[in-house]
């Protein structure tokens, strides 16, 4: 007859086994990454700064600078800021389209950046080649399996496939489908899974597809150590999945790209801009390249009023759906932890019902 004892070691048993079957889920993105779990921080303007990367690191995670408009100078100072705050790896995200992205790179190199990831457009072999030549590895996002393969041909090294439910510039195909399209046909590069992603249950599954780890934005934003105005972190607990919407385009002849964010007074204003701009083009008071210009002047620091200065009415508050998950302010550290605990819990129930049906296949017999 099994003792109290005995089911407390067989439920520590299985746990074990649980978390063992995790990390060899992840652990080629581990590898990769050089990190104890392949959890990426998605790189946020404003957000992802070097209190949040080094948070993430040193919880095990990846933190990922977000470079985004800066100079080379002003990059400089950030990542020897991280550097300062924390001895674990991270990486750092460069807009492709940045009009200095070759001394951005240089910088990288030369404070001994592990990692760069490349977005917001298709990297050239060369900037590719520069980067692995000096000693870096090569992250890249793509929203298309041809797209993926065409990168890895290029030398891109990782992958980061990005469902339409993520926050801020997005594309227009779920992870869901994302993931069915590109995981079973990409298998000789790590390829990380992001958008709309808030439990590690869900993770669980994409890594028994094929990932090879998650990249995750939203919950982070939110945490402690982000230093995102307390007024945005707000907005993030009161919002629903629902209220992550994203940016309305009114005429074909003027494109909007994309953003997913809460929606505010802001973005409402933004379609009576649009209108407004449109009228104007119409009636000839404004030519179509100075009609295309206004529209896209229209956010031109939003994001920033809104998680530095706390405007979330009139700002940019850019968000994911798993924004609805986002229950409290915690810490990046604890964050991590539920999302690995989710995953065990996860493989333990399906353990538990291989057990009563099929007992030879259960993690301890």
């Amino acid at each position: 007859m099994r003792t109290d004892m005995d089911m407390v070691l067989n439920d520590t048993s299985r746990r074990i086994a649980a978390r063992r079957a995790l990390q060899d889920l992840w652990q080629p993105g581990c590898d990769f990454l050089g990190s104890e779990v392949a959890i990426l921080g998605g790189a946020m303007s404003w957000v992802s700064e070097r209190h949040l990367v080094a948070a993430i690191s040193n919880a095990g995670g990846f933190g990922v600078i977000a470079c985004g408009a800066m100079t080379p100078e002003r990059l400089a100072e950030e990542i020897v800021g991280t550097q300062a705050l924390t001895d674990r790896p991270f990486g750092v995200n460069l807009i492709t389209m940045h009009p200095q992205l070759n001394d951005l790179v240089a910088v990288c190199l030369a404070h001994n950046v592990g990692h760069i990831v490349l977005a917001g457009g298709v990297p050239s072999g060369a900037t590719i080649r520069r980067i692995r030549d000096g000693g870096a590895r090569v992250i890249g996002f793509t929203p298309a399996l041809a797209l993926g393969k065409r990168l890895v041909k290029l030398g891109v090294e990782a992958l980061v496939i990005e469902g339409s439910e993520a926050g801020g510039h997005v594309g227009p195909v779920s992870l869901t489908v994302l993931a069915q399209e590109i995981l079973p046909h990409l298998r000789n590069v790590p390829v990380f899974v992001a958008g709309g992603l808030g439990r590690g249950d869900a993770i669980l599954g994409y890594l028994e597809q094929g990932a090879a780890g998650a990249q995750l934005g939203t919950m982070f934003a939110a945490s402690e150590e982000s230093i995102a105005h307390a007024h945005f972190k707000a907005a993030f607990l009161r919002a629903n999945a629902r209220d992550a919407v994203t940016s309305v385009q009114l005429d074909e002849r003027f494109p909007v790209i994309p953003v997913r964010g809460l929606s505010n007074n802001g973005s409402r204003r933004f379609l009576q801009h649009q209108a407004e701009t449109l009228r104007r083009f119409q009636n000839d008071e404004l030519s179509r390249e100075d009609a295309q210009l206004a529209i896209e002047h229209f956010w031109a620091g939003a994001l920033r009023r809104a998680v530095i200065d706390g405007d979330i009415e009139e700002g940019s508050v850019m968000a994911g759906q798993s924004v609805g998950m986002v229950k409290a302010v915690r810490p990046v550290k604890d964050i991590i932890v539920d999302l690995i605990e989710q995953a065990v819990d996860a493989l333990l129930r399906r353990d538990e019902r291989l057990h009563n049906t099929h007992p030879e296949s259960a993690l301890v017999k």
